[in-house]
């Protein structure tokens, strides 16, 4: 019974897996990027880069004060990046709730066979308490026996 569990576990992490198209998989690993400090501190770098270049160009400033090309830049990323990481956390608040419906199914079946083990230990018992007055009273029955 452990074992289909398991096995059920991860059939429904294969299927999740499977049915990702790959526009799920890039919206994910864009998402996973953008949500990290390596993302932040080159991110962090380009516009300190960009910024510095703007102000010491020797030649040419190709976007000067108050640098409107990269607050286009800034919006263009946000447009994109905003739909994009929505997609995956809808998509992670699906896998969420298809995996808490597998825990709580799990959980039910654990349950039944807890319930199925109690009233087994629960026979048991019963049938101890049975063996055990049975010889109590045939030993009473020895001990009245001897005394008479």
């Amino acid at each position: 019974m452990l074992f289909k569990r398991i096995e059920k576990i991860r059939t429904w992490y294969e299927q999740q897996q499977a049915s990702e198209s790959f526009g799920d998989r890039l919206a994910d690993y864009v998402a996973n990027g953008m949500g990290s400090w390596k993302f932040i501190i080159i991110q962090t770098l380009i516009v300190a880069a960009w910024m510095i270049l703007n102000f010491v160009a020797l030649i040419r400033h190709w976007d000067p004060y108050p640098f409107i090309l990269l607050n286009l830049l800034f919006s263009t990323q946000a447009a994109y990046s905003a739909p994009i990481i929505m997609m995956s956390q809808n998509r992670q608040n699906e896998r969420d709730r298809v995996k808490a419906v597998a825990d709580y199914e799990n959980n039910v079946i654990s349950k039944e066979g807890i319930e199925n083990l109690l009233s087994r230990f629960k026979g048991i018992e019963s049938g101890k308490l049975d063996k055990i007055l049975a010889l109590l009273e045939k030993w009473e029955a020895e001990k009245n026996a001897s005394h008479t």
